[in-house]
């Protein structure tokens, strides 16, 4: 398995997981604060990082407009849309609205970098939001005539077009020569800092759960889930492009089904197992590559 892959499958794998963390954080701490506290310690532990790396130094001046752009896209607002989102819409609606990230990406690559889309990442992303479509259809269309239906989706959207954003500002700072795990450190203390402000502001009150659950949760959630899983994914951003590493947004919430059928007993269905082909085909469709077929050299005459 090359490092690329690794890297896409790690990426899967923590992202589909973060749920179980996310559901454990829900109770007597504001949201806002725990999406704070989660960056603030991503951020620290990153720093602490490159300090051991010795590589632990300021961006230039010029990147601080990105970097800030950045904080904001990928470690607030996307947060903060999805989470408002997730009171008016069920969770599946919003992971197939999360999972529309590759058409957003090749729209803003086309939009602001001139890229061409490519039709194989179209055809992939059309194959897993239909897949997902199969995957929560009990939720998504039991939801759709439902008062506040379409503020959540349009939040839902919102967040992901945020999140999309982030892609591309990400792939603008490597392309100046900074790394992921640098830029993410201050990307997430601006966003860190975006956030209290947002909570402060909404007369949310900083809080703090000390409970074992609480604190297991939000050590997940930092480490793995923003150190770890942001800097493999953005990595993947630099290596394969915003539109065809987006796609690990379709398996995440295959992943997730899976650890709940575990954890909690979901039960697989007939619709559901035809999602799951669909997504499935859907990756092949975006990273399979065809051979070209060299015709056999014919002898030279004489």
């Amino acid at each position: 398995m090359t490092t690329t892959s690794m890297l896409y499958v790690l990426t899967v794998l923590i992202w589909g997981t973060t749920w179980i963390a996310l559901k454990l954080q829900l109770g007597v701490v504001p949201i806002a604060w725990s999406i704070a506290w989660r960056f603030a310690l991503a951020a620290a532990v990153t720093l602490g990082v490159l300090a051991w790396r010795g590589q632990a130094k300021r961006p230039p001046r010029d990147a601080w407009p990105l970097l800030l752009a950045q904080g904001l896209c990928l470690f607030c607002l996307n947060f903060l849309c999805f989470l408002e989102a997730s009171r008016h819409i069920a969770s599946g609606l919003v992971a197939v609205c999360f999972s529309t990230a590759p058409l957003w990406n090749a729209l803003n690559a086309r939009l602001f970098l001139g890229q061409a889309l490519q039709r194989r990442v179209l055809l992939g992303a059309a194959l897993g939001l239909a897949g997902l479509s199969l995957l929560f259809g009990g939720e998504v269309f039991s939801h759709l005539d439902q008062p506040g239906t379409l503020r959540g989706l349009a939040l839902a959207l919102a967040g992901t077009y945020c999140f999309s954003l982030g892609n591309l500002l990400s792939g603008a700072l490597q392309r100046r020569g900074l790394v992921p795990l640098q830029t993410n450190a201050w990307a997430m203390l601006c966003g860190t800092a975006a956030v209290a402000l947002y909570a402060l502001a909404s007369g949310q009150a900083p809080a703090f759960d000390l409970s074992p659950t609480y604190l297991g949760a939000w050590l997940y959630l930092a480490i793995p889930g923003s150190v770890i899983g942001f800097t493999a994914y953005l990595t993947l951003v630099g290596r394969l492009g915003a539109d065809r590493a987006a796609y690990c947004t379709v398996l995440f919430p295959v992943v997730a089904l899976n650890v709940s059928a575990w954890v909690e007993g979901y039960r697989w269905t007939l619709p559901a197992l035809l999602g799951l082909a669909l997504v499935a085909a859907g990756n092949v469709a975006v990273f399979w590559k065809a051979r070209a077929i060299v015709p056999p050299r014919l002898p030279s005459r004489a």
